[in-house]
């Protein structure tokens, strides 16, 4: 009896000690697992807003995160209140979440902007993954963007630019002495790609002596737009703390509410004249993009629970939105960078003096010709993308993103600001440098097909506006630079601050000097 008590008592130990051996195993593979899986995170994080107090200060977003990347790595993750977001920083993982998890990352997180201002997310850029969105971006790439249709409008955006020369040169001409002028080039590239998208929008423009008058739509329209997109480009407590939407701490939800209004207020009578239009003519005539809209949504459509109306006008305002704003942000960043840089903007003329000679206006036929001009926009979308972060993506369900598990609810950004600025794939990656892409990254283009360089995002959720964009931007710049000389007002450096926004927009205004470089008739046969 005691023997076997003694021998029993044995083999508890044997198998208590089995079973811890086993136990310290496992457990040692799940810490490794555990670590594995456990994505990097900031320290710091506090009770309830979890990282929120790490985002404040002046500093753009893009730049914080940036610094963030630098020390965690190029994939951490932000608890922002009751959201966890993923932040990804380097082409490798962007190309994994672009490709690999395209579809589950496809919907847009839903936002406070897109609620208040985007008519419920009608919006495109920020409307949910699904039949409504496939069906918008189908009419938007294939009716509004695609080449016919902006041949077919063609006309428009080259009137605008022409008047938009015709009246820096009257400016200069009024100096007799000088024959020269100083002009602040961010408001009037605003004003002429403003003007270019409203008219293939909606047929409006306004003039110098229009914009005078407060009371006018087009005037009302630009200023909400300018709000808009301020508002769209910061950050708003409600989309990490939905609780608290309620109380509006920032004040920010009740400016969306109110410019939203004065948008809509605009937006519907431009709706209601075209539609009368439609009516009275009973003609198929299709003279710009609401035109389209309408020919394309049968009256009584309803998408999603979105109306015709509420989704001609959504359009229409997503389309002013990142059309305008951002066109004439790059094409300052541009100007802003050749003039820091007076041997590349000599040499950009020099190239126009070449290929297209002083004896004609640059046309948009000649823009292939101009390999160093088209440099030149790539450099300046490397180093100041037109969203230098992504709309907020949510993973529909549980994936993979590189090797980690990241759960359904998740949302995801990608910093195109860091990311073009990978020192892996960019010598020299903060300086302005050209001639990269005309030699060791010649074969890298915007479209989104080199994921170390994609200033207008890839995948599903990429800008469709990528040919009418660019159109604009080497068509200005190229009348620019050949039409005048430019240099700043007191011969410094121009200072390249940033501003908070949604395109990244210069801090401070650009103020210039510009001098006809052609002969006068050039400019008076525009």
């Amino acid at each position: 009896m005691i023997t076997m008590d003694l021998y029993t008592f044995i083999q508890l130990i044997e198998g208590v000690l089995a079973f811890l051996l086993v136990l310290y195993v496992f457990s040692r593979n799940i810490s490794k697992y555990s670590k594995k899986s456990c994505i990097p995170e900031p320290s710091g994080s506090w009770p309830l807003i979890g990282h929120l107090h790490l985002l404040g200060g002046k500093e753009t977003l893009c730049k914080k995160l940036g610094a963030m990347a630098d020390k965690y790595g190029p994939l951490y993750s932000l608890k922002l209140g009751s959201r966890r977001v993923l932040v990804v920083s380097s082409w490798e993982i962007a190309k994994d979440c672009l490709i690999n998890n395209d579809r589950t990352l496809a919907t847009r997180a839903n936002i406070a902007a897109g609620r208040h201002i985007g008519y419920n997310n009608a919006i495109l850029a920020l409307a949910p993954y699904g039949e409504y969105w496939r069906n918008i971006r189908k009419i938007a790439t294939i009716e509004l963007l695609s080449s016919h249709r902006l041949e077919k409008l063609k006309h428009i955006r080259f009137s605008e630019m022409d008047l938009f020369i015709k009246e820096l040169f009257g400016l200069c001409a009024q100096n007799r002495a000088d024959n020269c002028a100083q002009v602040t080039m961010n408001e009037v590239l605003e004003r002429l790609t403003f003007n270019i998208n409203l008219r293939m929008l909606v047929g409006k423009r306004f003039s110098s002596s229009t914009y005078a008058q407060v009371n006018s739509e087009p005037w009302r329209y630009e200023k909400a737009i300018k709000q808009a997109v301020y508002l769209f480009g910061i950050f708003v407590l409600a989309d990490a703390l939905p609780y608290l939407e309620w109380m509006d701490i920032q004040g920010h939800v009740r400016s969306m509410k109110k410019t939203a209004k004065e948008l809509n207020s605009v937006i519907s009578v431009w709706l209601e004249d075209h539609l009368r239009r439609k009516k009275e003519s009973q003609s198929t005539c299709e003279s710009d993009f609401m035109d389209v809209m309408l020919a394309n949504l049968p009256e009584d459509a309803v998408i999603s629970g979105h109306t015709r109306d509420t989704i001609v006008k959504a359009t229409t305002l997503i389309l002013t939105l990142t059309g305008g704003e951002s066109t004439s942000v790059t094409i300052t960043w541009v100007l802003s960078l050749l003039l820091n840089h007076p041997s590349v903007l000599k040499a950009a003329q020099e190239e126009l003096d070449l290929h297209v000679g002083r004896d004609r206006w640059v046309e948009e036929s000649d823009i292939k010709n101009l390999k160093y001009l088209q440099a030149i926009v790539k450099e300046t979308l490397r180093l100041y993308p037109p969203g230098p972060i992504t709309g907020i993506r949510e993973a529909t369900e549980d994936c993979c993103i590189a090797g980690y598990h990241v759960p359904k609810g998740t949302r995801l950004i990608i910093n195109l600001w860091k990311l073009q600025r990978d020192p892996r794939v960019w010598e020299n990656p903060g300086e302005f440098q050209p001639e990269r892409f005309m030699t060791t990254h010649a074969h890298f283009d915007v479209r989104g097909q080199n994921f170390e360089f994609i200033p207008f995002s890839s995948g599903r959720r990429s800008c469709p506006a990528i040919t009418f964009g660019l159109q604009v931007v080497h068509l200005t710049l190229g009348k620019l630079l050949q039409g005048f000389d430019i240099r700043t007002p007191d011969g410094k450096s121009v200072d390249m601050a940033e501003g908070l926004g949604l395109a990244l927009p210069k801090l401070n205004p650009l103020e210039v000097v510009l001098t006809p470089r052609l002969s006068e008739e050039f400019y008076k046969c525009l």
